[in-house]
């Protein structure tokens, strides 16, 4: 018989509802019911796409052992992070606090029947393994703490509360110090220092994309020339898609790579990662002109509506897992492969399996990941469909089909700047963005997250107001349609009324009011794309407020992103804009429409578009303009010498 989650619309919540686990969801009157029965808290968070949370729901949810003692002692509550991502960083903060290192999922936080938290962990055997607290099994953790809530223990009632008291406490930054544009060194320097100059990438393993760092990368390389820049840049961008991280035969990356060579991925595909990661290989090509990063740019979009959307609306993640293991969907065997290239005429198929690393013994548990160390060869173009045929034998991982607003705009954001270079893609953004609108916009209320067809519940949080708002500033730049620039106006107004004071922001208000991370951490920081936001509309409506509401709240942050520029690179971006200054071309809508691409490639990367009446090209700052031509080709060289 299912329990309580049954009713709800999350994936992640409807994966569990068969658990022998009395679940809540979260709601007041699962409070009510463990402090009237006076019952210990579970709390679990996770999302449908994490393999250790489903390791977690097989060994330890499933176990009926394990959801006796839940059943018994605990009021147990399910979360999930993508719906509720104010209820998870207010969590992750309990466990940091906890545990004095970062957390992850799934998050495992016990808590006293009044909702005090005293404990946190990840994911948690069902037996334990030693004598240690850290050692400690599911089964031994939960009857110890039953027992001890039921006993009163003043001691473990001392410590929630003490806990509580810290979690309320704010902290404000040290000083404040001078906007400079010489942060990029620093920037630059600790970069070097975490960079693989082998592989590419800035940690050895787990290796993540970090987009944030690579996009910073691309703006010091296109203000200042810089060489190292240039370097760690196209290195990482070449490696990570060789194969394993960047899924060669359908297209799209997966989270990360656990191995330093971006090989062997968590095989997951988030549509953060994707989005962001498109937009990176897109300005790259617009920068480099190398062929290999729009082909990436183009597949991942590809990728994306081709398996992941609907209706023009964007799935927010796949799974690892299918068929019981993890990856299977993705990988082949050395004969399946070898015989599908013989029985379509391939004299030299051994060759060609050595070309691609697939082996005997295989590159990942005996199996293979499609991967090539050098330049991919031509013949790829007619054997990857093969490929793809003996995928779709295969049951295709589970597909979280939740819409978010704030990932939707990621990828509509990058979609735009794609169809600078091919329109069909600058139609596909324009589509997607009036639908989520029609979708998570509803009687003048923006929503988080919903089903598709459903109705939206979880109201938004700051970065469904600053991603949205990034996407629709970029319409407004390559339409020039003003209800995209009014609707922007519209929710960073709400944003700064629901979630600003002086400097500081929140990443939610009401139940949850948490701070909003300033570090880019898993994506990008909505207090940093928050800054690029206010910056464009103070330049596009010139209104100082919007930049003086940027400035402070770089000022607030000065301190640590003068010291530790590498923790907060799209900040560091917009530092670099406010001290440089915008640069704005004013010209017909029919040119902005017909350059689109050479506009694109306009090496300044602080530049906004700008309807004018006239058919010359004015290059303008904020408060004046510099100079006018009517050779698009020359906007590049009036840009640099305005400064």
């Amino acid at each position: 018989m299912s329990n309580r989650l049954a009713n709800e619309d999350s994936p992640y919540l409807q994966q569990h509802k068969d658990n022998p686990v009395d679940w809540w969801p979260w709601c007041e009157e699962a409070f009510v019911q463990a402090e009237a029965q006076n019952k210990a808290i579970f709390i679990s968070i996770g999302y449908s796409s994490c393999h250790w949370c489903h390791v977690m729901e097989e060994k330890v949810f499933e176990n009926k052992e394990c959801a006796d003692i839940l059943n018994e002692s605990f009021i147990s509550i399910k979360v999930d992070r993508e719906e509720r991502p104010d209820i998870d960083k207010y969590y992750q903060e309990v466990y940091m606090l906890l545990n004095r290192r970062a957390g992850g999922w799934p998050t495992s936080i016990f808590c006293t029947p009044q909702n005090k938290p005293f404990f946190a962990a990840t994911y948690i055997p069902p037996e334990s393994n030693s004598g240690s607290i850290e050692g400690m099994g599911f089964k031994e953790i939960t009857q110890l703490i039953a027992r001890k809530v039921k006993e009163g223990d003043p001691k473990l009632f001392e410590n929630a509360n003490e806990i509580e008291g810290f979690l309320g406490q704010k902290e404000h930054p040290k000083e404040a110090t001078v906007l400079k544009e010489e942060f990029y060194k620093n920037f630059l320097l600790q970069a070097k220092n975490n960079y693989d100059a082998q592989n590419g990438g800035f940690s050895d393993k787990p290796k993540f994309p970090r987009a944030s760092t690579l996009d910073a990368l691309l703006v010091v390389a296109r203000l200042y020339n810089d060489a190292d820049a240039k370097t760690m840049l196209t290195n990482t961008l070449k490696n990570m898609i060789k194969g394993g991280m960047y899924d060669l035969v359908d297209g799209g990356f997966c989270r990360y790579s656990v191995d330093e060579k971006w090989l062997v991925p968590h095989f997951e595909k988030m549509l953060y990662d994707n989005a962001l990661l498109c937009g990176v290989y897109t300005k790259a090509y617009l920068l480099y002109e190398d062929k290999t990063y729009l082909h990436i740019a183009k597949e991942t979009a590809d990728f994306w509506y081709n398996f992941m959307s609907e209706d023009g609306l964007f799935y927010s993640a796949s799974d690892a897992d299918s068929e019981g293991g993890e990856g299977s969907y993705f990988v082949y065997t050395y004969d399946e492969v070898y015989t599908l290239l013989v029985q379509n005429g391939y004299e030299n198929a051994k060759e060609m399996c050595e070309t691609m690393h697939v082996t005997h013994h295989g590159n990942f548990e005996g199996k293979n990941i499609i991967r090539f160390e050098e330049e991919i060869p031509a013949w790829f173009s007619d054997v990857k469909p093969l490929l793809q045929k003996i995928r779709q034998k295969r049951d295709y991982p589970f597909t979280d089909k939740k819409v978010q607003t704030s990932w939707s705009g990621m990828m509509i954001n990058a979609l735009f700047l794609l169809g600078t270079v091919d329109s069909k893609y600058k139609e596909k953004a324009i589509k997607s963005l009036d639908k989520l609108l029609e979708t998570l916009f509803i009687d003048e209320k923006l929503y988080h997250t919903t089903l598709i067809h459903k109705k939206p519940k979880v109201e938004a949080f700051l970065e469904d107001y600053a991603f949205l708002s990034q996407a629709l500033l970029s319409a407004f730049k390559y339409t020039q349609n003003e209800m995209y620039l009014i609707h922007a106006q519209r929710f960073v107004n709400k944003a700064l009324e629901e979630f600003y004071d002086k400097g500081l922001w929140n990443f939610s208000s009401g139940e949850f009011a948490v701070k909003a991370e300033i570090t880019d951490t898993t994506y990008t920081s909505s207090v940093s794309i928050m800054i690029d936001v206010l910056q464009t509309l103070g330049t596009l409506l010139e209104d100082e407020k919007y930049t003086h509401f940027a400035f402070k709240t770089m000022e607030y942050n000065s301190y640590e992103l003068g010291r530790k520029p590498i923790y907060y690179p799209s900040m560091l971006i917009q530092a670099l804009r406010y001290v440089k200054g915008d640069r704005v071309i004013k010209t017909s809508e029919q040119n902005i429409y017909n350059y689109a691409y050479k506009l694109a490639k306009i090496k300044y990367p602080f530049t906004l578009l700008k309807r004018s009446e006239t058919d010359d090209f004015m290059i303008c700052g904020e408060k004046s303009c510099f100079a006018n031509t009517q050779d698009v080709d020359k906007i590049n060289q009036l840009v640099e010498q305005s400064f």
